[in-house]
């Protein structure tokens, strides 16, 4: 029974070595989430739990949260860590996290889900650039002014499928790293861009000439869920830190 191949240069598992590895994790993960149950057992929301939270979520919403997190449950200590949204169901799926605080739709593998709020997106231009009508309709958008964050973020897509003109995905030029880079860029007069409405709400624009109105389009909204592996005994847990999260916002 092989279960590394070995080269010069490289080792790798075989598929047997790939699948035991990958069952080991699994037993691996499940011993830890039963003992943090066993620790926490009777006090809700107590003890550890690591949660990922994706970049275009985590500057605007955790500062309203975590406030209440602290004085609501002082037991609970929390670890947050900030990635993509393909690397933090990737840590979810192996055990690195917990729960995901996370923009759908996101295939996120074997999840539960707990639906939190919707979150419009909005066109962000500089004064002049368009036309500041109460609403800006995806025909309205110049595609080669179009900023756009980069490849793994996953507001990107959400705004891409909501304006559903195939050559956005094409000419918009994929160079932002963050909401807050892209707002800069456009207050620079380098183009326009999309940002959540959360973003908005948390000042982003605040001492800047742009400007932002919604998105006029059908599905123009991520939906914000805090999401977990599938039969996880801390399920009880996640459930009410999704209230908890749902009541902050």
């Amino acid at each position: 029974m092989v279960l590394v191949e070995r080269t010069r240069r490289v080792v790798r598992f075989t598929p047997l070595g790939e699948r035991i590895v990958d069952k080991a994790r699994r037993v691996l993960r499940e011993a830890d989430e039963l003992s943090d149950l066993a620790r926490a057992a009777g006090r809700p929301l107590s003890g550890e739990m690591r949660m990922s939270v994706i970049p275009t979520i985590a500057p605007f919403l955790l500062p309203r949260i975590l406030p209440k997190l602290r004085s609501e449950y002082p037991d609970l200590k929390l670890y947050l860590r900030e990635e993509t949204s393909g690397q933090a169901c990737e840590g979810l799926n192996h055990g690195r996290t917990d729960c995901v605080l996370l923009a759908l739709p996101f295939a996120c593998g074997d999840v539960e889900a707990a639906p939190l709020f919707d979150d419009r997106l909005f066109v962000a231009f500089r004064e002049g650039e368009m036309d500041a009508t109460p609403m800006i309709r995806p025909a309205a958008i110049d595609e080669t002014r179009l900023l756009m964050l980069e490849d793994g973020h996953c507001l990107k897509d959400h705004a891409l499928a909501a304006c559903n003109r195939p050559e956005l995905r094409a000419e918009a030029t994929m160079m932002g790293t963050s909401l807050h880079t892209m707002v800069q860029m456009v207050d620079n007069g380098l183009g326009v861009t999309m940002l959540p409405e959360m973003a908005i709400d948390a000042g982003i624009l605040d001492h800047t000439d742009v400007t932002a109105r919604p998105l006029e389009a059908e599905n123009a909204a991520r939906n914000i869920a805090l999401v977990w592996r599938k039969a996880s005994p801390r399920e009880r847990d996640f459930r009410l830190l999704a209230d908890v999260l749902r009541d902050a916002h």
